[in-house]
C-alpha cells in the first residue's frame, strides 16, 4: 500500500519537482523504500515526461503485480506477441513505435515446446487445431503457466499496461493493444 501510494504521490509532482530526483529518492528511503526508491522515481519520472517504453512498462509490472521481473517481461513478451499475431504487421509497427522495445521484447517469449498439456489444456490443444483465435488464447495460456503464473494474470496483464500507457503520450499504444486484446476472453 505504501509503494502505490507513494507512487501516485510521485506522479502527480510537476516536471520540475521530478527534477529534484535525489529530493524524492531521500524522501522515499526515509519511508522504508530503500532500494526501491530509485526505481519508483525513475518510473515516475519516465511517466512524467511522456518517455514509455517496454523496460519501463516491465517495471511497472513488476512492482504492480507483484512479480519478479522475469515474469513480467514474459508476460509483456507473450502480449506483445499475441498483439502481433491479432493486429498484423503494419498496425503492430505502428505500435511498437510508439512503446520503444515491443518488437525486441519479443524474444523474451516463453518457450512451450516442452510444456505438457494434460486435462483442460489437452482438450484445449485439440479444439485450437480447428480455430486460430482459440489457438492464439491457448498458446498465451501455455505461455503464462511457464513462466509460473497463473492464467488469470494475463488481464491483470493487460489492465496494468491499460493504465502505465494512460497517459496523453500513450493513447494510441493504448488503444492498438486494446484493439489486439478485442478478441481475448479468458
Amino acid at each position: 500500500m505504501k509503494k502505490v501510494l507513494c507512487f501516485s504521490a510521485a506522479l502527480l509532482v510537476s516536471t520540475s519537482v521530478m527534477a529534484e530526483e535525489s529530493w524524492w529518492s531521500s524522501l522515499l528511503n526515509t519511508l522504508g523504500f530503500g532500494e526501491q526508491a530509485e526505481e519508483v522515481v525513475a518510473s515516475a519520472a519516465a511517466l512524467n515526461t511522456g518517455s514509455l517504453d517496454v523496460q519501463g512498462l516491465i517495471g511497472y509490472l513488476t512492482n504492480s503485480l507483484n512479480i519478479s521481473e522475469e515474469q513480467a517481461s514474459g508476460g509483456i513478451a507473450s502480449l506483445m506477441n499475441y498483439a502481433k499475431q491479432s493486429l498484423g504487421e503494419e498496425k503492430f509497427a505502428t505500435l511498437a513505435n510508439q512503446l520503444p522495445g515491443a518488437e525486441s521484447i519479443l524474444s523474451a517469449v516463453p518457450d512451450v515446446s516442452n510444456l505438457e498439456q494434460n486435462g483442460l489444456g489437452g482438450l484445449l490443444d485439440k479444439a485450437a487445431q480447428f480455430s486460430d483465435s482459440l489457438g492464439s488464447v491457448n498458446e498465451l495460456n501455455k505461455q503464462f503457466e511457464a513462466l509460473g503464473l497463473d492464467t488469470t494474470m494475463i488481464m491483470g496483464f493487460v489492465e496494468q499496461a491499460q493504465n502505465y500507457l494512460d497517459t496523453p503520450e500513450g493513447q494510441e499504444a493504448k488503444q492498438l493493444l486494446m484493439e489486439s486484446f478485442t478478441n481475448l476472453q479468458l
